[in-house]
């Protein structure tokens, strides 16, 4: 995910008064996409950014004399591949005191010229140009909304897409399914049941609120993905943000399931050649893996029944930028039946 372009205390002029020598950790825990670790994790992430490059840059008849606006520009890397592939102006928007170090960059690559940046938040800031043919935004959080720049995202489309004018990427899909993993289930929740001949198990239902952002095998994956909801960046509203979806997943072998496992997909359906990638288990790694959910119970499958449930995401009241998900899933199969449900946090 880019840096935030949508929560600060208002527009600054774009200086470089932010020295990261000078930076404490309490600086960093305001501001944490200051942090240049986050910026080479993404950075690193291969299938994230090449596809970001191919997307630009192998389309510069999309691009040439074309004004661009990147949301959360962070280190500046889509607003010089806009420039890099002809756009006549481009204006990079961030929060971050990132943004300071940005603007070196862009320097020291010969596209100052080309590229303004703005440091403030979206809704106060003061752009150069009014009008954008383009928008580019690396907005994307873990489970796809979590920490995600969405809504920044499309207050800019309303606010300054023209007409026809272009979104990159446009469309995002969310996936369910069901995995086989009881060995770290019992290291990651039943290890409260004994800790050092003590019982913990009061923390089991914490542990269960909390999903876990980690790199699921392909092969324990014991259903059929199921695509549980798709966003249409050119048409989305806030409001869309929050929802209940219902999901129904196949079981493609005889196995137990001990959680449930998110993921996303994401477009550039606009193109001549449609780019995308995937953040799936059947994928190469991104930084964003996949999200777990671990279930109270073990529901026994045999090939081909169904797990059914509803899935609801919202943004947390407290913080927007948390997410709050519930799931209920119901099952009737040659073993028995389960149902349940389960509330967790993303924070």
């Amino acid at each position: 995910m880019s840096t935030e372009a949508g929560s600060s205390s208002g527009p600054t002029p774009m200086e470089t008064d932010s020295k990261p020598e000078n930076m404490t950790s309490k600086d960093y825990y305001a501001d944490s996409y200051a942090h240049f670790g986050i910026h080479e994790e993404m950075l690193k992430d291969t299938v994230r950014t090449t596809t970001y490059q191919n997307a630009i840059l192998r389309n510069p008849q999309l691009f040439k004399g074309k004004s661009v606006l990147d949301v959360g520009c962070g280190t500046g890397i889509l607003s010089m591949f806009a420039a890099k592939a002809g756009a006549s102006k481009v204006v990079g928007i961030d929060m971050s005191n990132i943004i300071d170090q940005a603007q070196k960059i862009i320097e020291a690559n010969g596209f100052k010229d080309t590229i303004t940046l703005v440091k403030g938040k979206l809704e106060e800031a003061e752009l150069p140009i009014q009008e954008f043919d383009i928008i580019i935004s690396e907005w994307m959080g873990y489970f796809l909304l979590y920490e995600s720049m969405l809504d920044t995202v499309l207050l800019a489309r309303d606010k300054y897409l023209k007409k026809d004018g272009l979104l990159l990427p446009d469309v995002c899909t969310m996936y369910l399914a069901a995995i086989e993993d009881g060995d770290y289930k019992e290291e990651k929740i039943g290890f409260w049941d004994n800790v050092y001949g003590f019982d913990y198990s009061c923390i089991k239902e914490v542990a269960l609120r909390e999903p876990l952002v980690d790199t699921v095998d392909l092969k324990a994956v014991v259903t059929e993905p199921f695509l549980f909801k798709r966003i249409d960046l050119r048409t989305a509203r806030k409001e869309d943000l929050t929802f209940i979806a219902p999901f129904q997943l196949r079981a493609t072998r005889n196995d137990y399931i001990h959680a449930l496992i998110g993921w996303f997909d994401t477009e550039f359906s606009c193109l001549h050649k449609p780019l995308r990638f995937s953040t799936g288990p059947h994928a190469k790694y991104t930084h964003w893996k996949q999200t777990v959910f671990y279930l109270r119970d073990v529901i026994t499958v045999s090939s081909g029944e169904d797990v059914t449930g509803e899935i609801s995401v919202a943004p947390n009241a407290r913080n927007p930028r948390d997410l709050d998900i519930t799931m209920n899933y119901r099952h009737e199969g040659a073993a028995g039946s389960v149902k349940g449900d389960l509330s967790f946090k993303m924070s």
